[in-house]
């Protein structure tokens, strides 16, 4: 799903990565300077960068629950759903990367016949008490349907790579073919965030962010990349200008994807860093915000609504 077809590449090279280039984002918002105003952060706390960035709660009123009255809640169908879906992709990815590795160059047409083979889901075993039968079977039809669908995307990316360059060792074939790291681990704590963040994907022949989404696309899931991307720019001391946000969806059996690659402006560096202080402020002197407008799969809607 990290892969970007013939259309958006175009879009990116042609529209998106000129303007980033020529576009001056502002010294005072570049990752690098967290130590100052006004990215250093006021309040001597650590959120994680989800805190940050989800506004599902209007109010924010489930992060209060969370970190001031300590309630623990049972995940729901869609936060399961969104943890096995970004795992399986994970898990497909690494065997593939893996298999490059262990098969070698030479036993290309095992490493395609590898990866023709269905990913092993036993591990869904553990979420089966908390679901349902028939949502237990539709996690996993749909996991099935993510996995065979990466598969066949890196497994041509293979062969389309080999057909172009006889002479490719294995470390050039796999970061050609699967040109992104998941689950990027980072240290967030020069933002109050949190010292093991993991970022969904990270690119690097292009630096930009990217971000899988399952569900309906929101204006603030945008926050999640520019987080990420101050905090790359704080570690590594270089430009991260472009984030994407993957969603994908199904219809029927079915998965559709879309992209929405973006610029990381001042507009959304500055609204990361609001949020940040404000989430930080209601934590550090408990102000319980009040009822917002409540959505039906959040986990605290008993809390709120009784």
């Amino acid at each position: 799903m990290y892969f970007l077809t013939e259309e958006e590449r175009k879009q990116l090279n042609k529209g998106y990565l000129p303007r980033s280039r020529q576009m001056e984002i502002a010294e005072e918002l570049r990752g690098w300077n967290w130590h100052q105003p006004p990215l250093a952060p006021v309040y001597d706390l650590k959120l994680a960068l989800y805190e940050v960035a989800n506004s599902y709660c209007t109010s924010n009123r489930d992060l209060y629950l969370k970190r001031i009255d300590r309630i623990k809640t049972k995940p729901n169908l869609a936060m399961i759903r969104g943890k096995v879906f970004h795992e399986i992709l994970v898990r497909v990815l690494v065997r593939a990367k893996r298999l490059i590795y262990e098969k070698g160059v030479d036993h290309f047409q095992e490493i395609l016949r590898k990866l023709s083979t269905p990913l092993d889901l036993n591990f869904l075993t553990v979420y089966r008490s908390q679901l349902t039968e028939e949502e237990f079977s539709e996690l996993q039809k749909r996991a099935s349907i993510i996995a065979n669908f990466e598969n066949a995307r890196v497994a041509a990316r293979i062969q389309e790579i080999l057909v172009k360059q006889p002479h490719i060792q294995e470390d050039s074939l796999a970061t050609l073919a699967i040109p992104v790291v998941v689950e990027q681990k980072l240290d967030g704590t020069f933002f109050g965030l949190s010292a093991s963040l993991s970022a969904d994907a990270f690119t690097f022949s292009e630096p930009m962010v990217l971000d899988l989404k399952f569900g309906e696309p929101k204006k603030f899931h945008r926050l999640s990349t520019t987080g990420y991307a101050l905090v790359m720019e704080a570690i590594h001391e270089y430009p991260i200008n472009l984030g994407c946000i993957v969603y994908a969806e199904f219809k029927g059996d079915r998965l559709i994807v879309k992209k929405d690659i973006h610029i990381i402006d001042d507009e959304l560096r500055q609204w990361f860093i609001e949020e940040r202080d404000q989430k930080m402020r209601m934590i550090y002197e408990e102000i319980d915000p009040g009822l917002g407008n409540c959505y039906d799969s959040c986990p605290y809607i008993l809390q709120c609504r009784g």
